[in-house]
């Protein structure tokens, strides 16, 4: 764990992390990159943003999100992640001392392998097959964090009306974070738009009224 950091400088790169079974195709990655471009392009100066693909088996998604972590480099990066992406999201923000910004989060994913155990699922992106099995379960429990030890490095976007994820476990294992509930708000967070400001805020940049983000 490293200390609280001092500076709020921009984020000079944003890694956006996509939930289980989904992939950088999804609604929510395309609109932040496309947004990432959009500010980069008025406020003439960089702003690199990854959206990788990720596995479905948690420990190899973990190795993804750190490689492309490394790649953007680790300071002053800004992490976006939506639901079990924001739990990838949360280790690498406690590891490394980074900003986050988490999209309905997974709290503890591992308690949810025994809805899908021997469920063979699609990945509509690749077309891939796979079957749900215990080394799941295994390798959430080995990634699961205890507690989070500087609350106001994330800013937690909710829904209240979540109907795959109950907000009130991110509420109590976020609490002292920022955190924003849209009332009748579902797991997708199609209102994501409307939170582009605060998001890209939550990383240092200041995004002018005037300018119409994706």
């Amino acid at each position: 764990m490293l200390n609280e950091p001092a500076s709020l400088r921009p984020a000079r790169a944003l890694l956006y992390l996509h939930g289980f079974n989904s992939s950088s195709a999804s609604p929510k990655a395309r609109l932040v990159k496309a947004a990432c471009e959009t500010l980069a392009r008025h406020e003439g100066r960089p702003f690199t943003c990854l959206t990788p693909d990720l596995s479905y088996r948690p420990d190899v998604a973990y190795q993804q999100a750190e490689a492309a972590l490394e790649t953007l480099g680790r300071e002053e990066t800004l992490l976006v992640g939506s639901s079990m992406g924001g739990f990838l999201a949360t280790l690498l923000a406690e590891r490394h001392g980074l900003r986050a910004v988490l999209i309905n989060p997974a709290v503890q994913p591992s308690r949810f392998v025994g809805q899908y155990l021997g469920q063979t699922l699609l990945n509509d992106a690749s077309g891939e097959h796979f079957t749900i099995d215990n080394s799941y379960f295994d390798q959430l429990a080995a990634l699961q964090w205890d507690r989070i030890v500087y609350p106001s490095r994330y800013l937690l976007l909710l829904g209240s009306a979540d109907e795959t994820l109950d907000c009130r476990d991110a509420l109590r294992a976020y609490a002292g974070s920022r955190m924003l509930i849209h009332p009748g708000g579902d797991h997708g967070f199609d209102v994501l738009p409307e939170y582009l400001p605060t998001l890209f805020a939550h990383g240092g940049w200041r995004v002018p009224a005037s300018l119409v983000l994706p």
